[in-house]
């Protein structure tokens, strides 16, 4: 019976049948869509080669179906009532585990799930398209144990209820597009160990009562809108010991004294918030620290003593604040340390040659103008040793009056050369001025952690997303480099050796460029530009079928068509003959050509270009692959 492999129903429900459904049961109906065997007396596990039939709308077992594991599989249609399978195990009192994670099943969370037996134990539904708030009823499942919903699509807040689950011990919905506030009710799951609600956008404080969570092992809330200050009771958690990621938020104050009590920790990330005052000594009690991040926020004073014990760190990050002092030299002697990050800040003196300092694409000192030495490799100012003090002295006061002098003689030039600009500075936005200074945490920010739902495009070599800038609210574009790929350093370089001198109306214009690191320590090279609001030529030449809109929605009329190629024609003309040296674009297509929100057109993309010297313009043109083209 199990090979009618042109069958779309198969329901044997309902009747006395009994056997057992072994797991390498050969089940070859690959357009079967209603699969039942419902109430009868077969037991056993579900075989494994029902997942092969992709047009499954309805299975149904009896009632005394233990487990139910659909996992890693391409069911589901990614829309309404792919879930709808799940309403008919609301009345099987035997049900333990349900796993439907990494499929494409879509719709609503549906609510029938709050009925399920109180013999649930793990819920699983992770990595597919669901949508929809997480029920309230969940909190009818006493005894559950296990819930992953992480990487869907799901809204609202967190319930209250879900502190009714005084068994759960696992509980991850990162990747979603949750909101409102961490419920105090989660300091109820006594017996919670591991929290994952990162990439989301949950708002207020981070709730005193998870210091009552006394089993903890890890907590990671990053990239979300967290305010207020770090809990104390939550750094008194002894337990915490796996990771404690709380970066990318918005939380202020200093870091707690109560770090002390974090004594297993593996890792722990303050990244990117708006924590302030002095670094607490008592971090060094956190003798098991592997990785400690604490850049990107207001610190200040030296680094404390007592980090000297944290001899296991194999990264550590303090960019970015306003740290001071010498650099402690007992980071020479951490032999695990393989990413150190210090730039930034306001350290002096010498910077030390032994250690991790000897590893110059490990280590990274840049933006701390009073440091010098160090290997040559760090591309830092040298030691001035001074032989006498008079003759430093001297030295100073001739520097001094040869500055006032010239300082003075260049006044007036410059009071009129500010004039004769005055105009044109009246014109330069203060989103130009500010984004001069942008970094990867700004940008990772201004994208929302570079998400799909921001990704606008990609291409060889890298992929653009839009952000916005969360000082100023502006939209800019993100062109960032796959550095992975072949070739996408040199696109990088010729872009910004292409753009670097040029203007023109018909050009996008490129805003700043990037070279840094991510918080791995990984290279992160990113363009930002202005962003073009009706997006490129393609888009409008080719539009994509959308059923939701009229077909002559995205059509370009005689006159705009016209109008587009004279725009680029201007462009090509500036590049070709009015540049210091002539411009070959190289990659000329509708989908480079991006239209403002006026329908002007602009050439963007020039990680192909080629810039022509003058004397290579007297070569005959079969010797220049772009001439002869």
């Amino acid at each position: 019976m199990f090979n009618l492999s042109n069958i779309r129903l198969f329901d044997i429900g309902e009747n006395k049948i009994q056997g057992t459904l072994y797991t390498d049961l050969a089940i070859t109906m690959p357009y079967v869509e209603t699969f039942s065997v419902m109430g009868n007396k077969i037991s056993g596990q579900i075989p494994i080669s029902i997942t092969n039939a992709s047009n499954l709308h309805i299975l149904e077992f009896n009632d005394k179906l233990s487990m139910l594991q659909l996992g890693e599989n391409d069911l589901g249609h990614g829309r309404e009532r792919d879930l709808n399978f799940l309403c008919t195990l609301v009345n099987n009192t035997k049900l333990e585990f349900l796993f439907i994670s990494d499929n494409n099943f879509g719709g609503v969370f549906p609510k029938c799930v709050s009925n399920f037996s109180n013999t649930l134990l793990r819920l699983e539904i992770d990595e597919n398209k669901i949508m929809g708030r997480i029920p309230d009823g969940i909190g009818n499942l006493l005894n559950l144990e296990v819930l992953f919903a992480s990487d869907n699509q799901l809204s609202g807040p967190i319930p209250f209820e879900i502190g009714r689950l005084q068994k759960l011990n696992k509980f991850f919905a990162h990747i979603n597009f949750l909101f409102g506030t961490i419920p105090h009710s989660i300091g109820n799951l006594s017996g919670l160990t591991k929290v994952g609600l990162e990439f989301n956008n949950l708002q207020g404080n981070i709730p005193p009562s998870i210091g009552k969570c006394q089993s903890l092992l890890g907590l990671t809330v990053s990239n979300n809108s967290l305010s207020g200050p770090i809990p104390p009771q939550l750094l008194g958690v002894s337990s915490v010991s796996i990771i404690l990621d709380l970066s990318s938020n918005y939380l202020t104050g200093e870091l707690p004294v109560a770090v002390e009590n974090l004594k297993i920790l593996g890792q722990l990330y303050v990244s990117q918030n708006r924590l302030s005052g002095l670094l607490p000594k008592t971090l060094g009690s956190c003798v098991s620290l592997e990785k400690l991040y604490l850049d990107g926020n207001h610190f200040e004073g030296p680094i404390p003593s007592s980090l000297s014990s944290l001899r296991g760190l194999e990264a550590l990050d303090v960019s970015n604040n306003n740290l001071s002092g010498e650099i402690p030299e007992f980071l020479v002697r951490f032999g695990a340390l393989r990413y150190l990050n210090l730039s930034f800040n306001n350290f002096e003196g010498v910077i030390p040659s032994g250690g991790i300092f000897k590893n110059a694409s490990a280590t990274f000192v840049e933006g701390n103008s009073k440091l010098c030495g160090g290997i040559p490799e760090l591309h830092m100012l040298r030691c001035n040793l001074k032989t006498s003090s008079s003759n430093s002295l001297r030295l100073e006061v001739a520097i001094i009056v040869v500055t006032l002098g010239v300082t003075l003689a260049s006044t007036c030039l410059l009071i009129l050369w500010f004039r004769k600009k005055k105009e044109k500075q009246a014109t330069t936005t203060s989103v130009e001025n500010s984004v001069l200074q942008l970094s990867y945490q700004s940008i990772l920010r201004a994208t929302d952690g570079f998400s799909t739902q921001n990704l606008v495009g990609s291409g060889s070599f890298g992929s653009v997303y839009k952000g916005v800038l969360e000082a100023s609210g502006t939209v800019i574009a993100v062109k960032v480099l796959n550095l992975l790929n072949r070739g996408a350093f040199r696109s990088f370089l010729a872009e910004c050796e292409a753009l670097k001198n040029i203007r023109h109306r018909n050009l996008v214009k490129v805003l700043t460029a990037i070279s840094g690191v991510d918080y791995q320590g990984n290279d992160f090279k990113a363009l930002v530009y202005e962003f073009m609001e009706n997006g490129s030529l393609e888009d409008w030449l080719h539009p994509l079928i959308d059923m939701n809109e009229p077909e002559t929605a995205r059509n370009l009329n005689f006159f705009q068509r016209v109008s587009v190629a004279i725009d680029v024609a201007h462009a090509f003309e500036y590049l070709h003959h009015h540049c210091e040296e002539p411009i070959i674009h190289c990659d000329l297509k509708p989908s480079n050509i991006l239209l403002d929100e006026e329908m002007v057109g602009h050439i963007s993309d020039f990680g192909l270009a080629k810039i022509l010297s003058t004397d290579r313009l007297t070569y005959s043109a079969n010797k220049s692959s772009s001439l002869g083209l």
